[in-house]
């Protein structure tokens, strides 16, 4: 009698949970990326265009990037998804050796509001640089992405500010749920490119669990939450956080979108999220910011033009180990090289932050360390913010 034949093989789990905190809801894992296994928790620079602005991919590479973002928005209309397909697709494009995670193009609804207008079929951009009208639908977001041909593919959401009330926030929850299948039924490449829903309901918690009660029905590898950081009290982000974390899929990961302070992210660690992204460690730089454990240096006031030290003592980063605070200081007044060393700096401050979290969680002493970077960040400043100590307290992290 022959053996029975085994049926189609399960697709591996994109996350294994390495470590999770025995107070918090923080966890250490990795994600299993066909470019490679990501640690995590993890902070992803957002390279719009096929690079973080001011690196090259090979310097995001040597300060441990091992996954970034490209702008599906940006690319597809400049220089065009086709061009970047017969490059190799964006890994080719940019000589970039590790993972990528391209965005829908969603959040340009916000971004680019008064350029938008959304109906069901889909998002109609004028471009801000002219030519033709452009309408992104759940189809052509995919279309796109599957061209760029990214490790991880987000799902079109209809994104909405998240300080907007009333009947369009629902509005924008049941399409998202609608316009997620419609990306699931176009994607064209789904063992090569994982493709990840993306949690919508504004600050209204009934909305939130409704979406991910539909959501999570739906066979996707991960979960983003998205439209927060978009001005909102703080209460009222930590407590979504909270809310849409508690509630997706231990097995799966979890992803904020558009957060990247450092107080932001501890705190959303322990409150259980994964994977992060924000343009500030980049942007910052360019206005003469240098982030630093106690917060932030600006390196364009006048204090700093005799100041002989590094940016940061302990920072291991090549702007740290060769220039002083009175160098850079000079070059921001005149040349672009010092916006290049900053980014560099904060994007390795980011990096450093991660991982040092994520060891103080296989080591079981992450609620330590959340009180270590909290007196060191505001130790000088009387405290953290009282939003910081309820969050951290509602999963067991006392400061006092």
């Amino acid at each position: 009698m022959a053996a029975p034949t085994a049926g189609p093989a399960r697709p591996v789990p994109v996350l294994r949970v390495v470590a999770e905190c025995g107070r918090s809801r923080a966890r250490a894992g990795e994600l299993r990326l066909p470019h490679g296994n990501v640690p995590c928790p993890v902070f992803m620079p957002v390279g719009t265009r096929g690079t973080a602005k001011g690196l090259t991919a090979a310097q995001l590479a040597a300060l441990g990037c091992r996954i970034c973002l490209g702008n599906t928005f940006h690319l597809g209309t400049r220089p065009g998804s086709e061009l970047v397909r017969r490059s190799g697709g964006l890994h080719g494009f940019m000589d970039w050796p590790h993972n990528l995670l391209t965005d829908s193009g969603g959040f340009q609804m916000v971004s680019l509001l008064e350029l938008s207008e959304v109906s069901e079929e889909g998002v109609r951009f004028r471009p801000p640089h002219g030519g033709e009208e452009i309408l992104l639908s759940p189809e052509k977001s995919i279309e796109i992405q599957n061209a760029l041909g990214a490790d991880i593919v987000m799902q079109l959401d209809d994104v909405v500010s998240s300080t907007t009330t009333g009947p369009r926030v629902e509005e924008a929850m049941h399409r998202s749920v609608r316009w997620l299948d419609r990306c699931v039924a176009a994607h064209a490449r789904p063992e090569q490119q994982l493709l990840f829903a993306i949690i919508q309901g504004g600050l209204d918690p009934d909305l939130r669990l409704r979406c991910i009660q539909a959501m999570t029905q739906r066979d996707v590898p991960g979960f983003a939450i998205g439209g927060l950081s978009g001005g909102e009290d703080k209460a009222q982000f930590w407590r979504t956080v909270k809310l849409s974390a508690e509630h997706l899929p231990r097995d799966k990961p979890r992803y904020l979108m558009g957060v990247g302070y450092a107080t932001d992210l501890v705190v959303c660690v322990a409150l259980g999220c994964d994977m992060f992204d924000c343009v500030f460690p980049t942007r910052t730089a360019r206005f003469g910011s240098a982030l630093v454990p106690w917060g932030s240096l600006q390196l364009k006031n006048h204090q700093f033009a005799k100041d002989f030290r590094p940016i940061d003592a302990d920072c291991g980063c090549s702007t740290c180990q060769r220039y002083s605070r009175a160098y850079l200081h000079a070059l921001l007044r005149s040349n672009t090289a010092a916006l290049h060393l900053l980014t560099l700096h904060n994007v390795a401050y980011q990096m450093k932050l991660m991982s040092s979290m994520r060891e103080s969680i296989l080591q079981q002493r992450f609620p330590e360390f959340v009180r270590e970077f909290m007196d060191t960040m505001y130790g000088g400043r009387g405290g953290p913010p009282l939003w910081v100590k309820e969050a951290l307290e509602s999963v067991g992290i006392t400061l006092d």
